[in-house]
């Protein structure tokens, strides 16, 4: 606390005389200046005056015309290219085919019977195709009332896992003409369609 009081005295101290001098220097220096400064004529800068001048511009754009280049280009030479190369592509996978057989339970006499009206041929699996794989699928269905099929379904397929796919695909392209009873279309169940999986030799 008591060197704070200290700094504050010997600020004060060295502060007063320091305002004190800068009070004498400013004084002296009002006193010491031309008071015939202010008195002193001033010279007046003549006006400026710009004579009115009507600025023309120029429409008219001048096209050169391009001259045309006395010698033309060189031509470039044309690559040699090798047209003797074998384009021919030989397909080596087996020629596939498939027979469309139907199997149905329950044709029973009536009024009209289901008749197929499409049948469309399923594409052989490539993987079987290459491989050289036969086989078989038969794959049931619904027949509507329209014609169309309805929940088919792979029930016996040999070999297992190859030709389902393929098979129940096709048969869902399959359209009918509807058994009619009575007058009146009805829907057929359980009818079953094999497709046979061959490749020719």
């Amino acid at each position: 606390m008591n060197r704070n009081i200290i700094r504050l005295v010997l600020g004060l101290a060295f502060a007063i005389p320091v305002a004190g001098g800068l009070f004498f220097i400013m004084q002296y220096l009002i006193a010491s200046a031309d008071p015939d400064i202010d008195d002193k004529e001033q010279r007046k800068l003549a006006d400026i005056h710009m004579p009115e001048t009507e600025i023309e511009t120029n429409i008219e754009e001048k096209v050169e015309k391009v001259e045309d280049p006395e010698e033309p280009p060189p031509e470039f030479d044309t690559p040699d290219v090798d047209m003797d190369m074998d384009v021919e592509v030989v397909n080596i996978a087996p020629q596939a085919s498939v027979d469309i057989s139907i199997a149905s339970s329950g044709m029973a006499t009536g009024d009209g019977e289901y008749l197929p009206i499409v049948k469309v041929a399923p594409i052989y699996p490539r993987r079987a195709q290459t491989r050289g794989i036969t086989g078989y699928c038969i794959v049931e269905y619904t027949v509507t009332t329209s014609g169309a099929i309805r929940d088919p379904q792979a029930v016996d397929c040999q070999p297992s896992g190859v030709f389902e796919s393929a098979s129940v695909k096709a048969a869902t392209k399959f359209k009918y003409k509807p058994r009619v009873v009575d007058g009146e279309a009805i829907e057929v169940a359980g009818v079953q369609n094999k497709f046979t999986y061959e490749l020719e030799q």
